[in-house]
């Protein structure tokens, strides 16, 4: 029986980050720097698809607001938005009760599970949102996450002809009759949308984000995945993570969504029941496998649910490598009778 690549030891959080982590958006801040109005932005953006659509143009709903990011930047509405001040805005974010303590507290619970540390138990989270890269390196939870999948931008792109192996700092560089801000984000480097999060499981699942020489794509028997599916648990808000969520749920992981319980104003009461009804019918179609509120304080129904099934993930874990080591290694031998 040849060796298997992983130990398979890792229980992987892969968190959603909008209304998941944090109550709204994370690119609010944004708007309270340039002073936009939000709702008239997401309308733009939710209008964009069918306005292109009139030009023969297909645009994908998902990643609209990027390029609406850029028009912004373009037409002068927020002038100086390079990926630095994204980080630094990124700071700014605020998130659900609970956190960022929680993500620091589940790794603490891990290592108070019999035999956990014994057979070297470890827990990871990551983060895969069609949110911004750079904020999300800004924010509060960053210590605590091993990995982010997100969307990012190039401030500027090397120009026709560029040497490969050049090494000045292009963003350092003035660009005389530049279309764009040449002290901006200008082009999008990469974009995530709800169906591409699932190319960041198989990537945790596989474990190509850890190991370069490893593709994503490339086949591989179940027992060389560093992270089994049932050993991760996907959480996230609504429908927009139905592709994540399948995905999980029909290769044996975990799907867990929240909702807002936010009853402080009128407006946060009304969000609330949608996103409740939103959660209800995600387990009505058997889409997750529980949900509870987006509160991750002590003793709080979501940080209770959890626990117990990191609890669970983590005692399967630790059973499987003490029957390995039982079945690997052979009884000692022992006196015999006269």
């Amino acid at each position: 029986m040849s060796t298997p690549l992983h130990p398979q030891n890792v229980i992987a959080l892969v968190w959603d980050f909008d209304k998941t982590l944090i109550p709204g958006y994370m690119q609010d801040p944004i708007f309270r720097e340039y002073q936009i109005d939000d709702l008239a932005f997401w309308r733009e953006v939710n209008a964009l698809p069918g306005y292109c659509l009139r030009f023969g143009v297909h645009m994908h709903p998902d990643s609209a607001y990027l390029n609406h990011l850029l028009t912004y930047v373009h037409h002068g509405r927020m002038p100086g938005l390079t990926n630095a001040r994204l980080r630094e805005l990124g700071g700014r974010i605020q998130f659900h009760p609970g956190l960022p303590e929680f993500f620091r507290t589940v790794k603490e619970e891990l290592a108070r599970i019999p035999d956990a540390q014994r057979f070297e138990l470890r827990l990871e989270h990551y983060i895969v949102s069609t949110g911004l890269r750079e904020m999300i390196e800004g924010s509060a939870i960053r210590p605590y996450v091993d990995g982010i999948w997100a969307s990012e931008f190039i401030e500027s792109p090397p120009p026709p002809g560029f040497d490969p192996d050049a090494t000045v700092n292009l963003d350092a560089v003035e660009r005389p009759g530049a279309l764009f801000d040449v002290h901006a984000i200008s082009q999008i480097a990469v974009a995530y949308d709800n169906t591409s999060k699932t190319r960041a499981l198989f990537e945790i699942n596989k474990g190509s984000n850890t190991q370069a020489g490893i593709d994503v794509n490339a086949k591989m028997r179940q027992e060389d995945r560093r992270v089994p599916f049932k050993n991760m648990i996907y959480i996230a808000d609504g429908p927009s993570d139905v592709p994540a969520f399948s995905v999980m749920r029909q290769s044996g992981g975990t799907a867990y969504a929240v909702y807002l319980s936010d009853k402080g104003t009128e407006r946060a009461r009304e969000d609330s029941r949608r996103s409740l009804e939103q959660v209800e019918r995600l387990r009505k179609d058997g889409r997750v496998d529980h949900y509870g509120p987006a509160d991750y304080r002590p003793e709080s129904p979501t940080a209770d649910w959890l626990l117990m099934r990191i609890r669970q993930i983590a005692e399967g874990i630790v059973a499987e490598r003490r029957e390995a080591l039982k079945a690997r290694v052979g009884a000692p031998p022992v006196h015999l009778p006269h």
